[in-house]
């Protein structure tokens, strides 16, 4: 159980989470709560909805997570007075916003030492994570051209949608709930611009997400021709592409082309990665096509862990710390 700790100590990190009844808020309080590195600040029930409370507490934090509706934390964001309090926002409202830096590690070179200098910081959405670590190091290659169109569906666990998500498929009965589930069918899915602007593309993908019956997992796949890519690319090229990208990275494996296990199943695992910070990347192809796959923890890459590897990064210590 995380401990309510005295605001006056000064030799561990200070951190508070503004909703913190939520999925992604309750698991960041569960990693944090092994950590003998950080003070939780915890706000009185009855003041949870306290405005003074709750900047009083934000301002008092050194690593502030806003695990909120996109609104409350754009109100939250600014409470914010206390010039040090580095603020890592789990909701959509910051995550194309100029001064806002992306909370994605491993996007790019030269992101850890952004995220390390920020005090704002936009963590990535559970999908959109999946989907950037896939394009955009195909796009920095010059394997996909920009203006290449794509398209991308996300199978994932329903504890992405949330508590309400989380009882009604819980409570049992519905059989409506028992297949997957595909949503997003207005094309306008919230995690679309990060999508486009940390990729690098010029068009949003065309993107249909899909909830499965199942409590936590995620994979997004992109299907391509080879003929889509620039001229001579190969499945061979666009592995090592991945494998240049993310070399040294501890929470990024890039699995064998064609992974010989996956496909002697005969099935992908969406859940394999679950209870990890991981991001498994998988290259599968035919002569003439190639099916991109990336799998994640929605609750952890995709949303909590990754917020903790932020944390971390930011602090300057062992970014697996807790993880």
């Amino acid at each position: 159980m995380v401990r309510i700790v005295d605001e006056g100590r000064s030799d561990m990190t200070k951190v508070y989470v503004d909703g913190q009844e939520g999925t992604t808020g309750l698991r960041i309080h569960e990693v944090l709560a092994e950590r003998g590195d950080v003070e939780v600040l915890r706000i009185a029930p009855e003041l949870r909805k306290d405005p003074a409370e709750r900047a009083r507490l934000l301002n008092a934090a050194d690593v502030a997570f806003l695990c909120l509706p996109d609104a409350a934390s754009r109100e939250a964001a600014a409470m914010i007075t206390n010039p040090r309090t580095c603020l890592i926002d789990a909701s959509t409202a910051h995550r194309t916003v100029p001064g806002w830096t992306y909370g994605l590690p491993e996007l790019c070179a030269g992101q850890r030492d952004a995220i390390r200098a920020a005090k704002r910081i936009a963590n990535p959405g559970c999908h959109a994570t999946a989907f950037i670590v896939l394009l955009r190091p195909l796009v920095d290659a010059g394997l996909i051209a920009p203006d290449t169109p794509v398209s991308a569906t996300s199978l994932t666990g329903y504890s992405g949608g949330g508590k309400k998500m989380i009882e009604q498929y819980e409570a049992g009965g519905d059989p409506l709930l028992q297949a997957p589930r595909p949503y997003g069918l207005t094309l306008g899915h919230k995690h679309l611009p990060e999508m486009m602007v940390q990729t690098g593309l010029a068009q949003p993908p065309v993107f249909m997400p899909v909830v499965g019956p199942f409590y936590k997992g995620l994979a997004v796949s992109v299907p391509l021709h080879l003929s889509q890519f620039a001229a001579g690319t190969t499945p061979e090229k666009i592995q090592a592409a991945y494998e240049r990208h993310y070399a040294g990275e501890r929470f990024v494996r890039v699995m064998p082309l064609s992974d010989a296990a996956t496909l002697e199943g005969g099935f992908f695992d969406v859940q394999a990665c679950n209870n990890t910070n991981r991001v498994d990347v998988f290259v599968f192809a035919s002569a003439t096509q190639v099916l991109l796959m990336a799998r994640e923890d929605n609750l952890g890459k995709g949303a909590s862990g990754a917020a903790v590897q932020c944390m971390n990064v930011h602090l300057g210590l062992d970014e697996g710390l807790g993880l």
